[in-house]
């Protein structure tokens, strides 16, 4: 095996670090106060702990992992509605972070968000012309012939065509389709500069998401958008992603381009949750397979070391047990964070 040293300059190889970053994470710790009877402190929840990553102009890319690995904290963070306890978010090099209300609103403006439910996240009383309206009042759009003009060329962005024919139209009178594809025109009706999609195809059928998730890169490539892709479900970010993040217990265990890591995963962790895909094929969905023993550790008290070793078959006793892992470069561009490739 090529001698493997740990990445401290590998992200030189990735898009995001051959120009100056849209959006830059700096190892981001997100920790919950847990309290007894809600007075008394006996913890923290460590949702993110140490995250960093670099996001370019125009890229996207996919954070994956099972539930309850980190995902939803760091988003949620990303977007300004959780306070980092340590670390820095960068955006066009301003430390959002550390911003005030005014700072955040700036900000805010700046970034589009594709919730996971869409019919939760459509006011049930509004209408779609008021739901696509409210973002462009309170970004102080004050002409409606320009507000209508920019609705309605929204709605055909995310093709629903005639937009006439939407916009007296209440979400329950929508398809589950229709409403993520309103869903995506609130998102980016502001012109954004990145937007956040959390499983946005997740309560949709399955015939629906390959669509959906097209229709997002048509969108994302006509604007120039960043795009971070949320997502449990690994057979769906090659549709979309130029990059996959892997998450584990609040960690970022594994970094590469898409066909990298689908073709040539690293990581113990990363090879598990692709084993987890269904197969189509019925000879093989007979077959038993072979996934991790166990459950996610705890984030209140997350084991020492490598906090996969619990899992892992391929543990190094004495090391992973004890050492928490850098980064290593295993290819051009391609990172993990595991004792096999010291």
């Amino acid at each position: 095996m090529a001698q493997m040293t740990p990445a401290t300059a590998a992200t030189a190889a990735t898009p995001a670090a051959q120009e100056s970053p849209l959006l830059s994470v700096q190892d981001l710790r997100v920790w919950f106060e847990l309290r007894k009877w809600g007075f008394s402190l006996v913890g923290y929840v460590r949702a993110v702990d140490g995250v960093s990553f670099d996001l370019a102009r125009g890229e996207a890319i996919a954070i994956v992992g099972e539930s309850g690995c980190g995902k939803s904290s760091l988003m949620k963070t990303i977007l300004g509605l959780h306070r980092p306890r340590e670390g820095r978010i960068l955006f066009e090099g301003r430390d959002i972070s550390a911003e005030g209300r005014a700072g955040l609103r700036w900000y805010r403006m700046q970034v589009g968000y594709v919730q996971q439910d869409p019919y939760g996240a459509l006011p049930p009383f509004m209408s779609v012309q008021r739901i696509l309206e409210e973002p462009l009042v309170l970004a102080g759009v004050k002409n409606r012939q320009e507000r209508r003009e920019r609705i309605f060329r929204a709605l055909e962005e995310v093709k629903m065509s005639p937009p006439e024919d939407f916009l007296d139209k209440f979400p329950h009178m929508l398809s589950g389709g229709q409403q993520q594809r309103v869903v995506i025109a609130r998102a980016i009706i502001r012109e954004p500069k990145l937007v956040v999609a959390d499983e946005p195809v997740s309560m949709l059928d399955a015939s629906v998401r390959v669509e959906i998730l097209g229709l997002l890169r048509q969108v994302q490539e006509q604007h120039n958008l960043a795009v971070i892709y949320v997502t449990h479900d690994l057979s769906t970010v090659r549709y979309f992603s130029e990059r996959i993040f892997v998450m584990y217990a609040g960690k970022i265990v594994e970094k590469a381009p898409v066909r990298e890591l689908l073709h040539n995963p690293s990581h113990p962790y990363t090879r598990a949750l692709l084993a987890a895909i269904p197969d189509p094929e019925a000879e093989n969905a007979r077959k038993l397979r072979k996934v991790p023993p166990g459950e996610p550790p705890s984030l209140v008290k997350p084991p020492p070391g490598c906090r996969f070793h619990p899992r892992c078959p391929e543990a190094i006793h004495g090391l992973c047990d004890k050492e928490e892992p850098p980064e290593f470069d295993v290819n051009s561009g391609h990172l993990t964070a595991c004792w096999l490739y010291r």
